[in-house]
């Protein structure tokens, strides 16, 4: 379950957003100012933080220099939901880095949809990440000790991330009947019987 974050010190946007979110099966918790989001942020992190710009105080555009500021929290999502429609409003906050931004009033679904994006996103980015990692750990041990071609290679890349011969085959644009020669040469240069043995193989060399 994701967590979420609202930073507004209109209590009743709160209560009410607070609720439609957790109707999508969201954890939100929410505070009214700059501070004291940033006190529960050290505490407890979340997923992605939806905040107002204009409080009183340190402002939306002071929280999110804040987050970027520091390491830990550089990449937390920030959406800016906000009065302030005006072009150079949005264009500050995009500078900032935000990853959207929403003007009051606004479509709850819109919202909703941009969650689901910006999460989306970030689970691709992560993946991406993974795989280069596996990539760099994989080159330096697995293809060197078993003399592995280019194409071995790739298929095992997509089996370790689960993907089946079908997929593969779709997605390296060769028939599924090579996939399978592949597959069954990874096997035998491996020594392994399967393709749950050959990725805890992989994973062991991580």
């Amino acid at each position: 379950m994701k967590k979420i974050l609202l930073v507004d010190d209109d209590q009743n946007l709160c209560a009410l957003l607070s609720s439609y979110l957790v109707s999508f099966n969201f954890s939100v918790n929410s505070v009214n100012t700059v501070p004291n989001a940033l006190a529960y942020i050290r505490k407890d992190c979340p997923d992605l933080v939806i905040s107002d710009i204009m409080m009183q105080g340190l402002n939306g555009y002071d929280l999110i220099k804040f987050l970027k500021l520091n390491i830990v929290y550089v990449n937390v999502p920030v959406i800016f939901l906000t009065a302030k429609g005006m072009t150079t409003d949005r264009i500050i906050g995009y500078n900032l880095g935000c990853h959207a931004y929403l003007t009051k009033p606004f479509d709850p679904k819109e919202l909703i949809a941009i969650l689901h994006n910006v999460f989306k996103q970030i689970d691709l980015l992560r993946k991406s990440a993974l795989v280069n990692h596996c990539k760099l750990s994989i080159n330096s041990k697995l293809f060197s000790l078993f003399n592995l071609t280019q194409g071995e290679k790739n298929v095992l890349m997509l089996v370790i991330h689960g993907y089946m011969n079908k997929e593969i085959a779709i997605s390296l644009d060769v028939s599924q009947r090579n996939i399978e020669k592949y597959v069954s040469r990874l096997l035998n240069k491996t020594n392994t019987r399967n393709r749950v043995e050959l990725i805890k193989l992989f994973l062991a060399y991580i």
